[in-house]
């Protein structure tokens, strides 16, 4: 058994090691999780008691490891600003809750293997992985960083195909691939030939090669039609943990429009602001937000440019006079304020367009299963009310400027979800705008694998992807996820660029998570299949 276990820990390490923001590595993805199959043929073969209990156990030991390894700046941002006992239960969704979701996987791989083909069951097992990405993006504990697909954003020349198939064609291939080596491996050392190990060899290569060959093709091949439009993102740079203490809300803005103005030009149409930029100790009214003396500074500066839009995060709330919302809460007879992480377009006619941002992070912005758990709000009430507990709309909506160029505001973690982010596009957005504050996490990988998933969202779009981070990285990728441009961590600074909007949708604009519902249905199967069986012991 110890045997078993060192073979997880191989799979676990390789799975770090090829893992962003590690480049070069990526190609490891696609035979990582070969000894850990090892280990479980060995278990299933073996002399064990309760199997399928050593099934799940190994795995989980193989994801608890990679996941841990791969996102520990989770704990570092939560440790910094929440209880020690409630960072470490609010930790367990992304460094426990997905390795479970994986254990389980296998654990239905390995009741399939017991009545079923070996290839019948790898099947399964493709089919429940993807159905535990889907569901982990889906549910009120979402936390997708982690999904396979994702795992080739440092190489995204590889995975150009992604127009098609999103991330979750990076998954089928990531298990096809191991699935086809470990057959090839195992046949050779137990001398059993039950396929021809000529047929596998050609399928493995099959399987790795012509989906780069087609991708280097489709990368080298791809041209941007020219249509033009200058934008100009910020870096402010200011401390998240000092935000209110260190420096003034006003001097925060004075900082903004004074970078914004150093590198902008006659034709800028758009200044990118980072998330939150735009707040105040109470935050923003978003109904008396044009009395504002900030605003009247930002229409003023936006003066000297005849097309010019701001596209800014920003602390907001709406205030009701009943509780139209859960999140709403009470602060005087008859009077609720809902709070939210929004972003906002501000041009220069007395227009104003808010989003708010829908996908939040699960115990820190919103309660999970808010009306089940709301005996949990105490928890957050140190938060001032708000954090824990931020409002939000259900579907995204596109920033038009004057000119009638739309902008998806994409705000921070959102930029994880790519058939959130493909909605915006379907609406009519020539161009993604991802405004985030990173500086929860300090120096660590977590930032950088934040950058680079945003390539991910351009390839599957085939959008530019303009993107302010308050502490960096900011920074321009083209349709092709090249990064044209990016920003130093820490520091203050702008940057402009010309970029090309494009109108065209692709295949996975258009139809999204296609094949993860192709799977999810082969999982639906499959589980019928399992019921039936043991019903019928």
């Amino acid at each position: 058994m110890r045997n078993n276990y060192l073979l997880a820990l191989l799979s676990a390490f390789l799975l770090w090691f090829a893992w962003p923001p590690i480049p070069y590595t990526s190609g490891l993805l696609l035979v990582a999780f070969i000894p850990l199959l090892i280990a479980i043929e060995q278990i299933a073969r073996g002399d064990y008691k309760k199997k399928g209990r050593k099934v799940f156990g190994t795995a989980f030991l193989t994801g608890v490891l990679w996941n841990t390894a791969s996102i520990y700046w989770v704990y570092n941002a939560m440790n910094a600003f929440l209880p020690a006992g409630v960072s470490i239960l609010i930790a367990l969704i992304p460094f426990c809750l997905g390795p479970l979701l994986i254990a389980l996987a296998f654990r239905g791989y390995y009741a399939l293997r017991q009545k079923n083909q070996i290839l019948v069951s790898f099947l399964g097992l493709i089919a429940f992985w993807v159905s535990y990405e889907y569901l982990h993006q889906s549910w009120d504990l979402a936390f997708p960083w982690m999904t396979l697909g994702n795992g080739f954003a440092s190489t995204h020349q590889l995975v150009q195909w992604y127009e098609y198939t999103g991330v979750y064609g990076g998954t089928v291939w990531i298990w096809l691939s191991n699935i086809a080596g470990f057959l090839l491996f195992w046949q050779y050392r137990a001398k059993v030939a039950i396929y021809s190990n000529r047929m596998l060899g050609a399928t493995l290569a099959g399987i790795i090669v012509l989906p780069i060959a087609f991708s280097l093709w489709k990368y080298n091949s791809y041209e941007e039609h020219i249509n033009p439009s200058e934008v100009v993102v910020v870096q402010p740079n200011i401390d998240p943990y000092g935000k209110f203490g260190r420096i003034s809300p006003n001097e925060q803005l004075e900082i903004l429009l004074r970078l914004s103005g150093e590198v902008a030009k006659s034709n800028t149409e758009f200044f990118i602001w980072p998330e939150t930029a735009i707040s105040s100790s109470q935050g923003i009214n978003e109904e008396d937000f044009r009395a504002h003396p900030y605003y009247e500074k930002i229409f003023d500066f936006l003066n000297t440019y005849r097309n010019g839009n701001v596209l800014s995060g920003i602390e907001s709330y709406q205030t009701y006079s009943s509780q139209r919302t859960i999140t709403a809460r009470e602060y005087a007879p008859n009077m609720f304020v809902d709070h939210f992480n929004a972003a906002v377009l501000i041009d220069q006619s007395s227009k104003l367009d808010f989003y708010h941002k829908s996908k939040l992070v699960p115990g820190v912005e919103q309660l999970p299963f808010g009306k089940a758990l709301s005996f949990m709000k105490p928890l957050f009430a140190h938060f001032g009310g708000t954090t824990g507990g931020y409002g939000s709309q259900s579907e995204p909506s596109v920033f038009y400027s004057q000119s009638g160029i739309g902008a998806a505001p994409v705000i921070c973690y959102e930029s994880i979800w790519g058939n959130y982010v493909a909605q915006y596009i379907a609406q009519g957005a020539q161009f993604i705008a991802i405004v985030t504050n990173d500086g929860w996490w300090g120096n660590t990988s977590g930032k950088d694998q934040h950058f680079e998933y945003a390539k991910l969202r351009a390839i599957e779009n085939r959008r530019w992807v303009v993107r302010s981070a308050n502490t960096g990285i900011s920074g321009f990728i083209n349709q092709r996820g090249d990064i044209v441009q990016h920003s130093s961590w820490w520091e203050p600074t702008a940057l402009t660029q010309e970029i090309n909007l494009n109108e065209d949708l692709t295949i996975y604009t258009q139809y999204r998570d296609w094949l993860a519902y192709v799977f999810l249905i082969l999982t639906m199967l499959f589980v019928i299949l399992l019921i039936i069986r043991r019903t019928s012991q």
